[in-house]
C-alpha cells in the first residue's frame, strides 16, 4: 500500500512539475513605414520612478501602428551610449498622412564639433 501511495506522489510530481506559469514575452511589433491616415492620440504620461541601475536613462514610450489602429508601446529604462543621445519616436504629418520617425541614438553633435575644433587647433601648431 505504501508503495503505491509513493508511487502516486511521485507521478503527480513528475507530471506538475512540467506545469510552469510564467508571463508571456512581450512582443513588440516592427515599426510601421507605411504612412496612415490616422493621426496618433496624444502621448501617455508615464511616470517611471528611479532606474533600476544607476546611470541608465529612460526611453519614453510611443504610439506604434498595428497596421489597423495605434498601439501604445510602453516606455524602458536602457543603459546611455557615451557620446549619443537618445531622439526619440515621432509622428510626422505629411498632407492628409501621419508617418512614424523610429527613435534612435545620434551621436552627440556638440562633442563631434568640439573634437572637429580641436583637431583643427592641433593643425595649426
Amino acid at each position: 500500500m505504501k508503495i503505491k501511495v509513493s508511487l502516486c506522489v511521485m507521478l503527480v510530481v513528475l507530471g506538475l512539475s512540467g506545469c510552469v506559469v510564467a508571463p508571456a514575452p512581450v512582443a513588440h511589433r516592427p515599426y510601421y513605414a507605411e504612412p496612415v491616415i490616422v493621426a496618433p492620440p496624444p502621448p501617455r504620461v508615464e511616470y517611471y520612478g528611479a532606474p533600476p541601475v544607476v546611470g541608465q536613462v529612460w526611453i519614453g514610450g510611443f504610439w506604434n501602428w498595428t497596421g489597423n489602429r495605434h498601439e501604445w508601446v510602453p516606455g524602458h529604462w536602457d543603459a546611455p551610449r557615451p557620446g549619443y543621445n537618445w531622439t526619440p519616436h515621432r509622428w510626422e504629418q505629411r498632407g492628409d498622412r501621419w508617418q512614424l520617425q523610429g527613435g534612435r541614438w545620434e551621436e552627440n553633435r556638440e562633442r563631434h564639433e568640439h573634437r572637429d575644433h580641436e583637431r583643427e587647433r592641433r593643425d595649426w601648431r
